[in-house]
């Protein structure tokens, strides 16, 4: 009988201990578990004028995302349809950023509808997209969509001139909107430091085709930080016909890219719709569900691309860094300094990968030089 009393004793006694350990083990779990900086990713839906499939995507993205761009401007002209998405992307908690265009296309006021946005969703609501790439525009667009175009620049512009002008243009669309909302967005590939001159909160560098991420980092990056603003990417077409975007695979490194890299946004672009949820196919999910799972467990994993070297180039330069011979500004050719900061910046961005920064002399550049410890000037020779 004592025997029997015994191995109860010491059966319980084990029992305790494991039950201790494991609570002791799940809370050390609990306390040590790296969690993420702050960092935002999702999509952006943007093809579809249904309520109901934004509301599918949402279901699709929500264990895995907490972020929701509503990019179909064509479906919130109507202020319903608007509110509803919201509610429904707020309710799945998701932040959310909303695409407007011109004040003149709505039957509401989107002002009202901001500052209502404001007090129903709270800090959900991040802000809004206005003005689809500003800087592609100036440097690819036609001259009724440029900013400034040849006949608005004038008999002898300069670079200066011409700078001043197209940030005196942009500046009209955050100077307005941030009255309402609490940040301004937009994407690009080009002229991101000129966008944060005219005010923008945010631009996502747009991780197009092939084109080189890491100079869109060194680019978009670079601004940001000389300006004090936040940064982030969106994942585009790879391809101009179906099925547009990249393999789950370089979907997942792109998203792990701009993480390491030290964005704060990191942005998944559906359209067309060629299935269901526009590009996204299976694939793409399954990478992004593999990629946030990674980002809660060890965000380590991903590496870390702080900058470490700046190239300055000089002030007023629009230029449009694809190449030796590339544009100026949309209405310049390229000059005798093309070929060489083109070659320079390839030469940087394959020595230190998305550790570079491309700055434009000036006093913003001049203030974060110290926080490089490899600097290098256009107009000096790179080793």
């Amino acid at each position: 009988m004592k025997r029997k009393l015994s191995l109860a004793l010491t059966a319980a006694a084990i029992a305790v201990i494991v039950l201790l350990s494991l609570f002791l083990a799940q809370n050390w779990f609990s306390e040590n578990k790296e969690v993420p900086r702050e960092f935002y990713v999702g999509v952006m839906f943007a093809y579809d004028h249904e309520i109901s499939q934004v509301k599918a995507l949402v279901d699709k993205v929500k264990n895995y995302t907490n972020l929701f761009v509503l990019g179909s401007v064509d479906l919130f002209h109507n202020e319903t349809a608007l509110t509803e998405a919201c509610d429904y992307v707020a309710d799945a908690n998701l932040n959310f950023i909303v695409q407007f265009r011109g004040l003149d296309l709505y039957t509401y006021n989107i002002t009202d509808w901001m500052q209502f946005a404001h007090e129903r969703y709270g800090s959900q609501f991040l802000g809004v997209y206005r003005y689809d790439e500003p800087g592609g525009r100036q440097l690819d667009g036609t001259p009724d969509i440029q900013l400034i175009n040849s006949t608005a620049a004038g008999a002898n512009p300069t670079y200066a001139s011409v700078t001043e002008a197209y940030v005196g243009n942009l500046s009209a669309f955050p100077c307005y909107y941030l009255q309402f909302a609490p940040q301004i967005f937009t994407a690009d590939y080009g002229l991101y430091w000129y966008s944060y001159q005219a005010g923008y909160s945010g631009i996502l560098a747009e991780f197009v085709g092939n084109e080189s991420r890491e100079r869109h980092i060194a680019l978009c990056r670079g601004a940001a930080d000389a300006y004090g603003r936040d940064w982030g990417v969106i994942i585009t077409w790879k391809y101009n016909q179906p099925p547009y975007l990249e393999s789950g695979d370089e979907l997942y490194n792109d998203l792990a890219l701009a993480y390491s890299s030290g964005a704060k946004y990191a942005v998944v672009f559906s359209y067309p719709e060629t299935g269901q949820y526009g590009t996204l196919t299976e694939e793409h999910f399954s990478a992004m569900e593999r990629f946030w799972n990674m980002l809660y467990a060890n965000p380590d994993s991903f590496g870390k691309n702080s900058a470490e070297a700046a190239y300055v180039v000089p002030a007023d330069y629009g230029f449009g860094f694809r190449s030796g011979i590339d544009i100026i500004w949309g209405l310049f050719p390229p000059d005798n300094n093309s070929a060489k900061i083109y070659y320079d910046i390839q030469t940087l961005t394959e020595r230190y990968g998305a550790k570079v920064d491309i700055l434009y002399d000036g006093p913003e550049a001049t203030a974060t030089l110290a926080n490089y410890s490899n600097i290098y000037f256009w107009n000096k020779t790179v080793n």
